[in-house]
């Protein structure tokens, strides 16, 4: 009887685990409907198919044929269109180029503030195919709007549609947008729809200057049918550097918004496997759902004030969709569950229902399984790395098989917690192995309120297992009762936070397995009423040991690379202009049959100085060799200005490629510090002075509009500029002076590096 309650508990947690990850998102099969007025997610993938044949990123030609295939298909809707040609400079990424937005408008019956609808046209240079990186956002937008529009409902609120440009250069387009463009004046709130990965649940993410609960009361009465969203993502977010273009509309004009993104899958992002074939169905759905929902309640709402003055803890939660709490019960709720903690010790203790050392040996157990699926869990992907060191060509750090490992730390997790608890305190009593747990939780709950309130959901399990405790001391259940109570108690525990187990590596990477590990050990200590075992009932502890080896197994048996999970490469040809020598240089720090047809022999480990481009990881060549000078022409530079008036000197040049480029770094060794910096007569500095300390001052991306750059400045007469200027085309496969063997089908360019490149590089002294 005791076993078969066991195995009846362990079945009732997979079905919550199953439960808790599929109310994240929508099945296809939801979402499909012929009815004119729905979304149609059949016609949305027509349109993705036809945006992502080939990448598109700024400056490229089909950049300009899925630009005039949006256009069209926003005409076709009745829609007028504008182009808006604009160049802009991000001043914090020291980024600029010539952008050209795509924008539209629907007509409201008010005079109230307008609602953005929001994603971006552009793929990430140079080989992404951006199908889900926006080309899902841009679909689900003409898609919707289509629907939206089948209904002949005129909205409230004027409807703007802006389908940026350049946004993968540094959010350039929104803030071409937002500086010049005069719809930006009236805009209340803005729906972003994006992509960091090609699968997955989106997760919705609001960005406020302020607080959150007008917000949140908000997008929940818009009614998601599928909302996946929490506070803390809400706080981290808040933290980090944020960098979507619905940033802009925050930072610079103060305008509230949502982003609906979706990270699974994250080992497509910016590549060329972020194709219509691999982009998750279901996650398009939910896309899907969110703006049917959103645009829907928005367009009628008013807008005019979403600011608030207070903060909501907020979670997905069973059978509700989203729990919500104001900020001021954190304090009060960690009171209680305090209080209670203490009231329950001494109750237990007086009925000896728990003894003062069985909780002190119960501390050893649990904080030996912390600290050892924490260490561990970080021990076994260092490990991994090492018997895999092509991994560290993958930089975004999510390997293909990347969920099988994630699987393989829960397990390896379970078995050492099962082994722990088995060996230390086979014979303890339960609920003073219930106690360590409850306490530690207390602590982070102590820290959370502290350090990070967006966390403060985290009391709730702390109640569940109160009650688990309420219940061991006072009542006299049969086992075989309890033990079904003690896991329906614990479903919002388990509904709450297993999908954090997964989505924490998902979203930043392997390397930080070692926060699923602590996980998994900071739940099991509050189900050590479920899970606690004898030493003669350990078949939980061998298949969790047997499941870490099948999965394991099955991750290495996939550790390769093949034609539908290619290995990335790259190859970068070098050329400087002055000294009349050449290189080539690769990121990779394994070497494959196509990095070798350049790197057999006589090659150097280590980078060339000033050669890379800026990139995302700060990622430096590898190695290099020496080759020969192919003599490619560098750009005309002509000083236009150049005179000293009191003690500045006034500098214009213009830099005319002669060959066809795709962007230009220009870059100084020394720090320096100009004055009234512009490019293409656009401010970089904004009105400050702009200073460096050395390395990249400027990067420009030339667009399809752009022939030229033209660059002005004014220093200090007395200082000596020595600008180096790099010249980067992405045609390094495709120039007749090389004849180099392309990639097998079971490899691809190398994302987030200037690559497939020829960069020629020369010295200006001013």
């Amino acid at each position: 009887m005791k076993k078969s309650t066991s195995i009846l508990s362990v079945f009732i947690v997979i079905g919550i685990l199953f439960w808790s990850f599929s109310d994240l998102q929508p099945s296809v099969s939801k979402i499909k409907s012929v009815a004119p007025t729905a979304f149609s997610l059949d016609n949305a993938l027509y349109h993705l198919k036809n945006i992502s044949q080939k990448t598109h990123h700024v400056g490229s030609k089909e950049h300009k044929n899925v630009q005039q295939y949006i256009v069209t298909e926003l005409e076709k809707l009745g829609l007028e269109t504008e182009i808006q040609i604009q160049t802009v400079v991000n001043r914090k990424w020291f980024a600029a180029t010539t952008a050209e937005n795509i924008i539209a408008k629907i007509k409201g019956t008010s005079n109230g503030k307008s609602l953005l609808l929001l994603t971006h046209y552009d793929s990430n240079p140079h080989s992404s195919l951006g199908a889900s990186d926006a080309g899902s956002g841009v679909v689900t937008i003409l898609e919707g709007i289509r629907a939206f529009l089948a209904k002949n409902k005129q909205p409230k609120n004027d409807i703007v549609i802006l389908i940026s440009d350049a946004e993968e250069l540094g959010l350039l387009g929104a803030k071409a947008f937002v500086e010049e463009h005069e719809l930006a004046k009236n805009i209340g709130l803005v729906l972003n729809f994006e992509a960091r990965g090609s699968g997955g649940p989106s997760y919705m993410l609001l960005e406020t200057n302020g607080k959150n609960s007008q917000l949140m009361t908000e997008f929940m009465a818009s009614k998601p049918n599928f909302p996946a969203a929490s506070s803390l993502m809400y706080s981290v977010y808040k933290m980090l550097p944020n960098d979507t273009d619905l940033t802009v509309f925050r930072e610079e004009e103060d305008i509230n918004g949502f982003n609906f993104a979706f990270i699974g899958d994250h080992f497509d992002y910016h590549t060329a496997q972020d194709s219509y074939e691999r982009l998750d169905k279901e996650s398009l759905a939910h896309q899907a759902d969110y703006f049917t929902t959103s645009v829907n309640y928005f367009a009628n709402s008013d807008l005019e004030n979403l600011n608030s003055e207070k903060d909501l803890v907020y979670v997905n939660f069973p059978f509700i969709k989203i729990l919500s709490y104001p900020f001021s019960w954190i304090s009060p709720m960690l009171i209680l569950a305090g209080v209670l903690f203490f009231v329950l010790i001494f109750f237990g203790i007086s009925l000896n229902e728990i003894t003062i050392g069985g909780v002190l040996k119960g501390f050893g157990p649990f904080i030996v399984s912390l600290i050892l699926c924490g260490v561990l869990s970080y021990g076994f992907w260092e490990l991994v790395l090492m018997m895999h060191p092509a991994y560290a060509d993958i930089l975004h750090g999510f390997t293909y098989n990347g969920y099988l490992y994630i699987a393989t730390i829960v397990f390896l997790n379970m078995w050492i917690l099962f082994k722990v608890y088995r060996y230390f305190t086979s014979d303890a009593k339960t609920t003073d192995l219930l106690v360590a747990p409850t306490f530690i939780w207390l602590l982070i709950n102590a820290f959370v309120y502290k350090e990070l309130q967006g966390a403060a959901f985290f009391i709730l399990p702390v109640f569940g297992a109160l009650s688990i405790l309420a219940i061991s001391i006072f009542m006299n259940f049969k086992k075989s009762i309890e033990s079904l109570l003690f896991v329906l108690i614990s479903i919002p525990l388990l509904y709450i936070f297993a999908p954090m187990i997964k989505m924490f590596p998902v979203g930043l990477g392997l390397s930080k397995l070692y926060i699923s590990g602590v996980f998994v050990a900071l739940i099991f200590g509050l189900m050590i009423a479920t899970f606690h075992q004898k030493r003669s009932n350990h078949w939980l502890q061998k298949i969790s040991g047997f499941l870490t080896i099948v999965f394991f197994g099955i991750a290495s048996y996939n550790a390769g690379f093949s034609v539908e999970n290619k290995k990335p490469n790259s190859l970068v040809y070098i050329q400087n202009s002055d000294t009349e020598t050449a290189y080539f240089g690769t990121y990779n720090t394994v070497l494959d049959s196509y990095t070798k047809q350049v790197f057999n022999t006589d090659y150097t480990a280590g980078s060339i100085p000033s050669a890379e481009t800026k990139s995302k990881y700060n990622t430096r060549f590898q190695y290099h060799k020496k080759t020969n000078f192919k003599a490619f022409k560098a750009s005309n530079i002509i000083i236009e200005l150049d005179t000293v008036i009191n003690n500045k000197r006034f500098v214009e040049m213009v830099v005319s490629p002669q060959r066809a480029l795709n962007k230009i770094e220009f870059l100084s060794e020394e720090a320096i510090r100009l004055d009234q910096f512009k490019v293409n007569d656009v401010l970089v500095n904004n009105e400050k002075p702009h200073k460096t300390s050395g390395g990249t001052f400027l990067i420009y991306h030339l667009g399809n509009e752009d022939k030229e750059v033209t660059l002005s400045f004014s220093l200090n007469k007395k200082e000596n500029l020595e600008i180096i200027i790099n010249e980067i085309s992405y045609d390094l496969l495709t120039n007749t002076a090389f004849s180099l063997t392309p990639r097998s089908e079971e490899m691809m360019p190398m994302p987030f590096v200037t690559n497939d490149a020829i960069i020629v590089t020369k010295k200006l002294k001013l």
